[in-house]
């Protein structure tokens, strides 16, 4: 944090709880709930997945208060390149899911998915490959499906369509430094997300050669300036990306993407193209394949319709309490400056 933490009060009076529906079922998840709330910068998304715990959700609790209540570092840039992203769709799909992302010259395509198997991605990122044609560029993400066996398998499989990159295709740091050695000579890029994101040390898996670039999430890294920290104490390019996050959780992945001194790749942050409704008018989706660097504002007609059952909201509005508590203890405080 770059200033005190605001009274727990004066979160909540102005926190909305939302649940919206998804075009497309993302990850097992048909609808996504968040807690958005305003401060002196403007509005912020609280977001966590609901499988975690309120040690790691009081990371994502801090990023929400830095971005409402704290100015943000210098934008490098007001537009920041966005890639489309194909849920584990069958093959027949992936034009219907492309359609939803103009302009969009990237796509990040998901394999290894529970209960289907590597002829399944094939087809998907055929697929995408012949809709996009040769000049686009295709990248993979297994969310550590894979073992190091099936790894190597299946990206010498998909090597024929020219993969970008390897997004965790397998769980462990050690795992991702093995198969990183074992594809040497085929030319793919290994990217960590969850390694990052998810560890204790986001920096271990660059210390331990593991990776060719980092994929960065403001939200789960506690802020825009603890995941520019890391970037650079990492030394490797980063991808921000989001964590499914509506219009106005985008808003601050697009701050992090512009604080970054050199942006080589695309973002995933045109994923608000996943969601069947939003809190803002417009969207937050890609237009010409890209999105602004700009605050995002709710639409308080749509904080209406979409409002969370007085159940969820409850349960949602218990969670950021015990989160805060959680922050206020100096050990984990100290971990945020």
């Amino acid at each position: 944090m770059t200033a005190p933490l605001p009274a727990l009060d004066e979160i909540l009076a102005s926190t909305r709880i939302v649940s919206l529906p998804l075009a497309t079922r993302f990850r097992g998840v048909a609808l996504r709930e968040a807690a958005l709330f305003e401060g002196p910068e403007g509005w912020a998304e609280f977001s966590p997945f609901l499988e975690y715990d309120d040690a790691e959700a009081s990371t994502w609790l801090a990023s929400a208060i830095d971005f409402a209540f704290n100015p943000q570092p210098a934008a490098h840039r007001d537009s920041i390149p966005v890639n489309a992203t194909v849920p584990a769709v069958t093959a027949d799909r992936v034009p219907e899911i492309l359609a939803r992302y103009d302009g969009c010259r990237t796509a990040k395509v998901k394999v290894a998915e529970a209960g289907q198997g590597l002829d399944d991605d094939i087809a998907r990122v055929r697929a995408v490959r012949e809709a996009m044609g040769i000049e686009a560029r295709v990248r993979v993400d297994a969310n550590g499906g894979w073992n190091v066996d099936e790894a190597e398998r299946a990206l010498h499989a998909l090597s024929e369509f020219d993969l970008e990159y390897a997004e965790q295709p397998c769980a462990s740091v050690e795992e991702l430094a093995e198969i990183r050695r074992r594809l040497r000579d085929w030319d793919i890029p290994i990217a960590a997300d969850e390694s990052v994101r998810k560890a204790a040390d986001p920096l271990r898996v660059a210390r331990a050669g593991a990776a060719d670039i980092l994929i960065v999430k403001a939200q789960p890294l506690g802020g825009t300036r603890r995941a520019l920290d890391i970037v650079q104490a990492a030394g490797l390019p980063a991808v921000v990306s989001s964590a499914l996050d509506t219009s106005i959780g985008l808003a601050q992945g697009a701050a992090l993407a512009a604080a970054l001194p050199v942006l080589e790749f695309d973002c995933g942050l045109g994923t608000a193209a996943l969601l069947a409704a939003d809190v803002a008018e417009p969207r937050r989706v890609p237009q010409g394949g890209a999105i602004p660097v700009t605050r995002v504002e709710p639409v308080p007609d749509l904080l209406d319709a979409h409002a969370a059952s007085d159940e969820r909201a409850a349960w949602w509005r218990e969670r950021l309490s015990r989160c805060y508590s959680a922050l206020v203890r100096p050990s984990v405080a100290d971990a945020l400056l």
